[in-house]
């Protein structure tokens, strides 16, 4: 099992107020080759919102799994209807989703979720989208 930072990848610094900055507090938990599945890799990491916080529209590349742990979260991709998310909820993410809102549905509390990823070895957790 190899556990790796990728808080780089979503958390580049960005000055106060830059469009496009993320809110989010990013903590890494693992990430390692899948045996059997040649070529990929599961990852995981926990993702934190303040109140009101959000993140940039932006993609995947890999198949994600999202399971929220506390507080309430609203996701939508591109195309779909956007989906509010409490404690206990899961939400899912192809390779070709483009993830067009991620944000507390709350202006008062915190909120919190697990993210899965499957994903070709390589590459990035990430993509910016315009």
């Amino acid at each position: 099992m190899t556990f790796v930072s990728v808080l780089p990848v979503f958390a580049q610094p960005e000055p106060a107020g830059a469009k496009g900055a993320s809110d989010a507090e990013i903590v890494p938990l693992m990430k390692t080759p899948l045996a059997g599945f040649a070529g990929k890799e599961g990852a995981m990491l926990t993702v934190e919102y303040a109140p009101g916080a959000s993140s940039p529209k932006h993609r995947h590349q890999a198949h994600t799994f999202v399971y929220v742990l506390e507080g309430s979260i609203v996701m939508q991709v591109e195309g779909g209807p956007a989906v509010t998310l409490v404690a206990g909820q899961t939400f899912y993410e192809s390779p070709s989703d483009i993830h067009a809102v991620s944000k507390n549905s709350s202006a008062t509390e915190r909120a919190k979720f697990v993210v899965f990823f499957v994903k070709d070895e390589g590459q990035p957790f990430v993509i910016p989208v315009q």
